[in-house]
């Protein structure tokens, strides 16, 4: 009997961590204890882990077993140091061979010895291919691991497989995988579908271009929430870093499917209005990616707007104007990236109506302001397009022709991200100050226009400048290396409007 070390890995936020997993078994009464700050989970793991040795054919040592997880002053939690303990009993016991320390070990135990998924994989393999040769872990891990090139893989379907291994009665094979990325040739919402609206296209084709925030208005049943679905189609696809960012964030959330390791679409999270501020930007006792990060590189659309608690939609202002998302707990503050592009939509007031052409607002003036300062003054600031969606006629809503499908838009918006590209090496969205001085010079008409604007419209230093990039995205849909008068005007068609109760 004696000391073994093993080693396994803690995930914290999108990162981990070394865990040496310490295990010491010595005389006297039979107990198994488990220290260095495990979380429940990790202390029914004494369970699995009994069970699965027993059921791979090897004796559990009856013995005083200590279990330290380090550095034990940091908090662990879930299963996947299951491999890791059971294996370290088998090596202080010397019923397999000492186990080499530039192994790494995840998984869960079955009570039968088999492995079970564990979340974070990607995470584990990319944060630590350069301190470990190997990393073993359960074979329905094997795709998602594989992503990751440097560093040798082993999927085992079993305990009992790698006893046999640490043997050498039996070899486990390295695992690879050539990927392809998914692609969308067609989307359920395609913009050659929808009957009409060719402003609201338009300024979706701007937002899709420039990775600018929209925000719709209008009366039910006009089509914001399908134009904000058809959003997707014509985003631009994912460059491989990004595919690798959003598939890492998809990994420790727990929400890679099992069949597609790889998250090649941009994502669309729509989350209910009933959602809680900490389900949005994230957190948790061990903080965990928010809608808000899940919807990273890709669209987070929030249907009836107003309706959002307003500690909700406040807590959106920071990932809006920085792109990142920090979450700061009593253990420590986490920082998850939020680079997404906010589709919002809304009714101008509670009956939906005010406005409308056809059918009567029955709202109060009372109702309608206080429905409309349930969105803050400088959250809108923070949206650079502002659109009213129009009741449809009868005429626009029989025509049976096609319009321009998702995929010619596509193409347009794909011109101007690279235009960007190699401008910025980032999107119009995220342009700083010193790049939006040297990037958007304004000849002397388009100076005098914007400065009328700025006085007649009271625009702030935020809406000024949100202008100035929506202006760019635009010259760049139309390949125009400078900005002109025509750009300048339509992109303060785009601004937020003062707010009508009658």
């Amino acid at each position: 009997m004696g000391l073994a070390k093993v080693f396994s890995a803690a995930v914290v936020g999108l990162d981990a961590y070394p865990v040496e997993v310490e295990v010491d078994i010595s005389n006297g009464l039979p107990s198994f204890t488990i220290v260095g700050l495990p979380d429940k989970a990790i202390e029914e793991s004494k369970e699995r882990v009994r069970s699965a040795i027993r059921n791979s054919g090897v004796e559990f040592p009856m013995k005083r077993i200590t279990v330290n997880l380090a550095p034990a002053d940091i908090k662990k939690e879930g299963p996947a140091y299951d491999l890791a303990i059971a294996l370290g009993i088998l090596a202080a016991s010397e019923l397999i061979l000492p186990i080499e320390q530039n192994l790494l070990f995840v998984g869960e135990l079955a009570l039968n010895g088999n492995l079970r998924h564990v979340n974070g994989v990607l995470a584990i393999a990319s944060s630590l291919s350069k301190s470990f040769k190997e990393i073993i872990l359960p074979e329905i891990n094997r795709d998602e691991a594989a992503i990751v090139k440097n560093i040798i893989i082993r999927p085992v379907a079993n305990l009992k497989d790698l006893i046999f291994y640490f043997k050498k009665e039996k070899s486990l094979a390295r695992y690879y995988k050539k990927f392809k990325i998914q692609t969308q040739e067609k989307s359920e919402n395609d913009f050659a579908y929808i009957k009409g609206q060719e402003q609201a296209k338009r300024a979706l084709e701007i937002a899709a271009a420039g990775g600018h925030n929209v925000i719709f208005s209008g009366s039910p049943g006009a089509g914001k929430t399908l134009l904000a679905r058809s959003m997707p189609s014509i985003l631009p696809s994912m460059i491989d870093e990004e595919v690798l960012e959003v598939t890492k964030i998809y990994s420790v959330a727990g929400l890679l499917p099992p069949d597609q390791p790889l998250v090649g679409l941009r994502p669309f999270r729509a989350p209910h209005h009933t959602t809680s501020s900490v389900a949005l930007v994230g957190g948790g006792t061990y903080p965990r990616p928010g809608e808000i990060t899940l919807a990273h590189r890709g669209v987070l659309f929030m249907d009836e707007f107003p309706e959002f608690p307003r500690s909700v939609l406040e807590a959106l202002r920071q990932p809006l104007e920085d792109g990142i998302v920090t979450v700061s707990r009593a253990q420590g503050s986490l920082q998850f990236p939020a680079k997404f592009i906010l589709v919002a939509a809304q009714n101008p007031c509670p009956c939906g109506y005010l406005g409308d052409t056809v059918k009567s607002c029955i709202c109060t003036p009372q109702q309608i302001m206080r429905y409309q300062k349930r969105v803050s003054g400088p959250l809108l600031d923070r949206i650079d397009i502002h659109i009213e969606v129009p009741r449809l006629k009868y005429e626009k809503i029989s025509d049976e022709s096609i319009g321009e499908g998702s995929l010619d838009i596509k193409k347009r918006v794909e011109k101007a991200r690279n235009i960007q590209q190699k401008r910025l090496k980032k999107i119009n969205a995220e342009m700083t100050a010193r790049e939006l001085k040297k990037y958007c010079g304004l000849d002397e008409v388009s100076k005098k226009l914007l400065a009328s604007a700025v006085n007649q419209f009271h625009l702030s230093v935020r809406q000024y400048t949100r202008v100035l990039k929506v202006s760019r995205t635009i010259a760049d849909l139309e390949n125009s290396p400078n900005i002109k008068t025509s750009h300048i005007a339509e992109a303060l068609q785009y601004r937020p409007k003062e707010q009508n109760m009658y």
